[in-house]
Protein backbone atom coordinates (compact mmCIF):
# COMPACT_ATOMS: atom_id res chain seq x y z
CA UNK A 1 0.00 0.00 0.00
CA UNK A 2 2.90 2.51 1.02
CA UNK A 3 4.61 1.45 -2.38
CA UNK A 4 0.96 2.29 -4.11
CA UNK A 5 0.63 5.81 -2.59
CA UNK A 6 4.93 6.34 -3.90
CA UNK A 7 4.35 5.85 -6.62
CA UNK A 8 1.17 8.14 -7.21
CA UNK A 9 3.21 11.14 -5.14
CA UNK A 10 5.75 10.34 -7.59
CA UNK A 11 3.84 10.77 -10.88
CA UNK A 12 1.92 13.80 -8.90
CA UNK A 13 5.27 15.44 -8.48
CA UNK A 14 5.62 15.52 -12.69
CA UNK A 15 2.54 17.23 -13.44
CA UNK A 16 1.41 20.65 -13.08
CA UNK A 17 -0.03 22.85 -9.65
CA UNK A 18 -3.73 23.32 -8.41
CA UNK A 19 -5.47 25.52 -10.52
CA UNK A 20 -3.76 27.28 -13.93
CA UNK A 21 -0.83 28.21 -11.63
CA UNK A 22 2.83 26.73 -12.79
CA UNK A 23 5.92 25.88 -10.80
CA UNK A 24 8.61 23.69 -10.62
CA UNK A 25 8.18 19.98 -10.44
CA UNK A 26 9.00 19.27 -7.36
CA UNK A 27 11.96 16.66 -6.56
CA UNK A 28 11.62 12.72 -5.34
CA UNK A 29 12.50 13.93 -2.15
CA UNK A 30 9.45 15.82 -1.84
CA UNK A 31 7.27 12.64 -3.05
CA UNK A 32 9.05 10.92 -0.14
CA UNK A 33 8.48 13.11 2.27
CA UNK A 34 4.74 13.26 1.06
CA UNK A 35 4.87 9.35 1.34
CA UNK A 36 6.59 9.70 4.76
CA UNK A 37 3.69 12.59 5.87
CA UNK A 38 1.16 9.79 4.89
CA UNK A 39 2.51 7.04 6.93
CA UNK A 40 2.81 9.66 10.11
CA UNK A 41 -1.16 10.37 10.24
CA UNK A 42 -2.38 9.37 13.44
CA UNK A 43 -6.23 8.46 12.10
CA UNK A 44 -5.52 5.51 9.74
CA UNK A 45 -9.38 5.71 8.55
CA UNK A 46 -7.44 9.30 6.80
CA UNK A 47 -4.58 7.64 5.57
CA UNK A 48 -6.94 4.59 4.25
CA UNK A 49 -9.22 7.56 2.96
CA UNK A 50 -6.90 9.26 0.93
CA UNK A 51 -5.29 6.04 -0.55
CA UNK A 52 -8.66 4.86 -2.04
CA UNK A 53 -9.00 8.27 -3.12
CA UNK A 54 -5.75 9.33 -4.61
CA UNK A 55 -5.44 10.10 -8.85
CA UNK A 56 -9.31 10.16 -8.72
CA UNK A 57 -9.68 12.80 -11.22
CA UNK A 58 -11.03 16.61 -10.72
CA UNK A 59 -14.06 17.22 -12.11
CA UNK A 60 -16.18 20.60 -10.87
CA UNK A 61 -19.11 19.53 -9.03
CA UNK A 62 -18.29 15.98 -8.84
CA UNK A 63 -18.81 14.13 -5.92
CA UNK A 64 -18.03 10.28 -6.75
CA UNK A 65 -15.25 8.87 -8.47
CA UNK A 66 -15.97 9.12 -11.71
CA UNK A 67 -14.86 13.00 -10.29
CA UNK A 68 -14.44 14.95 -7.85
CA UNK A 69 -13.98 18.91 -6.85
CA UNK A 70 -12.23 20.10 -3.75
CA UNK A 71 -15.13 21.18 -1.91
CA UNK A 72 -16.61 17.62 -2.72
CA UNK A 73 -13.69 16.28 -1.42
CA UNK A 74 -12.99 17.80 1.60
CA UNK A 75 -16.89 17.17 2.40
CA UNK A 76 -16.88 13.55 1.84
CA UNK A 77 -13.47 13.19 3.80
CA UNK A 78 -14.54 15.18 6.88
CA UNK A 79 -18.40 13.44 6.69
CA UNK A 80 -16.45 9.80 6.92
CA UNK A 81 -13.25 10.43 8.99
CA UNK A 82 -14.76 12.76 11.50
CA UNK A 83 -18.38 12.37 11.02
CA UNK A 84 -18.51 16.15 10.90
CA UNK A 85 -21.22 17.97 7.92
CA UNK A 86 -20.06 20.93 5.94
CA UNK A 87 -21.38 22.81 3.13
CA UNK A 88 -20.50 22.02 -0.78
CA UNK A 89 -19.25 25.04 -1.73
CA UNK A 90 -15.60 26.06 -0.38
CA UNK A 91 -16.45 29.79 0.01
CA UNK A 92 -19.39 28.51 2.01
CA UNK A 93 -16.62 26.06 4.37
CA UNK A 94 -14.54 28.67 4.86
CA UNK A 95 -17.90 30.66 6.38
CA UNK A 96 -17.83 27.56 9.04
CA UNK A 97 -14.11 27.71 10.32
CA UNK A 98 -12.67 28.86 12.99
CA UNK A 99 -9.01 30.82 11.88
CA UNK A 100 -6.12 29.85 13.00
CA UNK A 101 -2.40 30.62 12.72
CA UNK A 102 -0.57 28.06 10.02
CA UNK A 103 1.79 26.93 12.96
CA UNK A 104 -1.57 25.44 15.15
CA UNK A 105 -2.79 23.40 12.34
CA UNK A 106 -3.66 19.75 13.32
CA UNK A 107 -4.56 16.45 11.41
CA UNK A 108 -7.92 17.04 9.56
CA UNK A 109 -8.13 20.75 9.84
CA UNK A 110 -8.94 22.89 6.41
CA UNK A 111 -7.21 24.84 4.39
CA UNK A 112 -8.49 27.22 2.08
CA UNK A 113 -7.10 29.50 -0.82
CA UNK A 114 -7.75 31.92 -3.23
CA UNK A 115 -6.41 31.49 -6.86
CA UNK A 116 -8.83 34.00 -8.81
CA UNK A 117 -9.18 37.02 -6.44
CA UNK A 118 -10.25 38.16 -3.14
CA UNK A 119 -13.06 34.90 -2.53
CA UNK A 120 -11.90 31.54 -1.33
CA UNK A 121 -11.92 29.27 -4.25
CA UNK A 122 -10.06 26.07 -3.20
CA UNK A 123 -9.65 24.13 -0.19
CA UNK A 124 -7.72 21.12 1.29
CA UNK A 125 -7.48 19.04 4.22
CA UNK A 126 -4.08 19.43 6.38
CA UNK A 127 -2.24 16.18 7.24
CA UNK A 128 0.96 17.02 9.22
CA UNK A 129 4.62 17.78 8.51
CA UNK A 130 3.18 20.88 5.69
CA UNK A 131 1.60 18.42 3.60
CA UNK A 132 -1.94 18.72 2.44
CA UNK A 133 -4.77 16.57 0.70
CA UNK A 134 -6.83 17.88 -2.09
CA UNK A 135 -8.13 17.79 -5.27
CA UNK A 136 -6.15 19.45 -7.59
CA UNK A 137 -7.93 20.46 -10.78
CA UNK A 138 -4.88 19.22 -12.95
CA UNK A 139 -3.66 16.26 -10.92
CA UNK A 140 -6.90 15.19 -9.26
CA UNK A 141 -6.59 13.81 -5.72
CA UNK A 142 -2.98 14.51 -4.57
CA UNK A 143 -1.09 15.11 -1.30
CA UNK A 144 1.04 18.43 -1.82
CA UNK A 145 3.36 20.80 0.12
CA UNK A 146 1.79 23.32 1.87
CA UNK A 147 5.19 25.88 1.38
CA UNK A 148 4.93 25.31 -2.37
CA UNK A 149 4.92 28.78 -3.07
CA UNK A 150 1.73 28.78 -5.15
CA UNK A 151 -0.13 27.85 -2.43
CA UNK A 152 1.70 30.06 -0.28
CA UNK A 153 0.53 33.05 -2.04
CA UNK A 154 -3.13 31.82 -2.13
CA UNK A 155 -3.69 30.89 1.42
CA UNK A 156 -6.16 32.88 3.11
CA UNK A 157 -7.57 30.85 6.00
CA UNK A 158 -7.21 27.58 8.00
CA UNK A 159 -8.35 25.80 10.75
CA UNK A 160 -10.80 23.58 12.04
CA UNK A 161 -15.01 23.52 11.55
CA UNK A 162 -16.40 25.64 14.81
CA UNK A 163 -18.19 24.25 17.43
CA UNK A 164 -21.76 24.81 17.48
CA UNK A 165 -23.34 26.02 19.86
Amino acid sequence: MVKKLLLVMVACCILTACGSKKYTARTPSSAAAAAEAMANLKNKSLYNFITDWAGVQYKLGGLNKSGIDCSGFALLLKKKIYGEELPRRSRDQAAVVQNKSFGQLKEGDLIFFSFGGNDVDHVGVYLNENFFVHASTNRGVVVDDINVAVYQKALVKAGPIKESR
